[in-house]
């Protein structure tokens, strides 16, 4: 009977995936509307105030009141907020109800406010992309999903709003038809540490052999549960026979008392089961103990694709489902086919606005409307949200890849210029050059130029090329620098070192003469001079190192 009602709630809620490309054709009526009703929500905060909202009447008015701006410049407003000071952003109707918590630019964190609006909109397009996967893959209703998400109550501002990760609150408030499927208790999201949590999340749901999805942003972090899985295989099935939890994992008290009756459960009929895969295939892995696993859903755009082998390698042969585009900021796409990062805009939750890649930089860019792309052209992507955020630049750069009526379809390619991120920490190039900076004046050395370069293992980590020739202990300090400096300045940075999804930032010295190589090459390249070369203490292209390496060196003249 149960399976009855799941199977009809599908077909009728499907039909929204339907209504949905619908109306694409009508893509800009849409984008207007829902530009002018969050413009007349917020028309007597403090900020629409100062920005003449209550005279806009058009998406050109808005630009002309309204400036392409990063966080920095909503920062005054936000943290008026955070005091409790709602009218500094929202009109009467909105309420925050969380701060969404992510690297900045500089050393400060951000802030996004979680609005009762915003968060509406969040759901919304979450569950037409939920849709999409059920309506492809139906055998999910008979099987189970574990999603990992992050505690939305880490800790509190001084008006007492929570403050930590959006994604813990949606586990805690999803509808009540979707809870048996998603199984994984809320609370886990409260463990701190990712061995703890990842190792509790295996105790828990490993006993389960029916999981069909895992739900997770970076492939990284399944990488890490599947080895976590094979280097704890013995301990996790003796705690699985026994109805036990290893000493040496370590839970909060509150958590524990929550998870003691599962954890007290006793499976001696699974840990024989698992007891003789480990002795046929000489590992642990979830293709082996999750034999039903149909859909994967992470991120695959940008440089997250290399790592999908090596998650097939453990995971077998399950669809990857990428969830779109999305953000602490907004989602922005969602897609609706499995093995592609591309998706539609979610042209009826947020205003978007787009700036030619090339025209990024320039003081008077060509800004488009959604319905105004060019296919196989990159475009650095603007939100305006229920967030209190308007033409907000988040440094994403998409491509259309096509339309759906008059909605285009794009894909993630990279952060911008000024950003890297290889799993997710999103490091600006100011915070680089100053934690550089930092960490060579604590070892007492002269800044020399560097290079901070993505490398792209399992776990992927940064490398420091530079022209110094440093002993092999100082070059170790001068790294273990960095990385306290970048932590310190990125929170992001900080939680995946911690989380093992990178590994800690290492020192490679480059032949003399390759940074004046390197300053050739571009000068040349773009027509520019030398004296407008700006050196960049950051890189984001994954194969810069072998670039790097096969430029020519500058002869040096020999004195006679």
């Amino acid at each position: 009977m149960r399976l009855l009602v799941r199977h009809t709630y599908l077909w009728i809620k499907k039909r929204r995936i339907n209504r949905f490309l619908a109306a694409a054709p009508r893509c800009r009526e849409i984008q207007q509307r829902v530009l002018l009703k969050k413009i007349r929500r917020n028309a007597d905060s403090d900020f629409g105030r100062d920005h003449g909202f209550a005279t806009i009447r058009s998406s050109a008015e808005f630009q002309r009141r309204v400036p392409v701006a990063g966080y920095e410049y909503y920062r005054p407003y936000i943290e008026r907020v955070k005091q409790g000071e709602m009218h500094a952003l929202f009109g009467p109707t909105t309420k925050v109800l969380m701060f969404s918590m992510t690297s900045g630019t500089t050393s400060a964190s951000k802030y996004i406010p979680i609005t009762n609006h915003f968060y509406g909109e969040y759901r919304k397009s979450w569950n037409l992309w939920g849709l999409g996967v059920f309506r492809d893959h139906t055998d999910l209703l008979t099987k189970r999903t574990i999603q990992l998400s992050s505690d939305w109550r880490q800790f509190f501002t001084d008006s007492g709003i929570p403050c930590g990760n959006v994604s813990g609150l949606a586990a805690e408030t999803r509808p009540r038809i979707a809870r048996p499927a998603f199984i994984l208790p809320p609370v886990v999201s409260k463990i701190s540490g990712s061995v703890n949590k990842q190792y509790v999340v295996l105790r828990l749901m490993v006993p389960i052999s029916r999981i069909g999805m895992m739900v997770t942003a970076n492939p990284l972090t399944l990488l890490n549960v599947a080895r976590l899985a094979d280097s704890r295989r013995e301990s996790l099935v003796r705690d699985i026979q026994d109805g036990t939890l290893t000493d040496d994992i370590e839970i909060p008290d509150h958590v524990r008392k929550s998870l003691e009756p599962a954890l007290k459960q006793r499976h001696p009929k699974r840990a024989r089961e698992l007891e003789s895969i480990i002795e046929r295939t000489g590992h642990f892995y979830p293709r082996d103990f999750w034999p039903l696993m149909s859909v994967l859903s992470v991120w695959i755009g940008g440089s997250m694709g290399i790592y999908l082998p090596m998650v097939r390698e453990y995971y077998g042969n399950a669809s990857f489902r990428d969830h779109g585009l999305s953000a602490s900021e907004g989602r922005m796409t969602t897609p609706l086919k499995d093995g592609t990062s591309a998706g539609v805009l979610d042209y009826v939750t947020h205003y978007f606005e787009f700036i030619p890649e090339e025209e990024h930089d320039h003081d008077n860019p060509t800004v488009l409307e959604a319905h105004e792309l060019q296919p196989g052209e990159n475009y650095f992507i603007l939100l305006t949200t229920s967030s209190g955020l308007y033409r907000y630049d988040i440094h994403d750069v998409v491509k259309c890849v096509g339309f759906a009526g008059a909605c285009p379809v794009l894909d993630f390619m990279n952060k911008g210029a000024h950003y890297s991120s290889m799993a997710g920490e999103k490091i600006s190039e100011s915070q680089v050059a100053t934690s550089i900076a930092s960490a060579f004046a604590d070892l007492g050395l002269a800044v020399e130029h560097s290079t901070l370069a993505p490398v792209a293992d399992a776990p992927p980590h940064y490398t420091l090329l530079t022209e110094l020739r440093l002993p092999p202990r100082q070059a170790r300090q001068l790294a273990q620098r960095i990385d306290l400096h970048l932590s310190r300045a990125n929170c992001e940075f900080e939680d995946r070192l911690a989380s093992f999804r990178l590994n800690p930032t290492t020192v490679r010295r480059v032949d003399d003469g390759t940074f004046a190589a390197l300053r050739e090459h571009r000068v040349s390249g773009r027509g520019g001079s030398a004296e407008q070369y700006k050196h960049p203490w950051l890189v984001n292209q994954t194969d810069f190192v072998d670039q790097l390496l096969k430029l020519k060196r500058p002869v040096r003249p020999v004195c006679v």
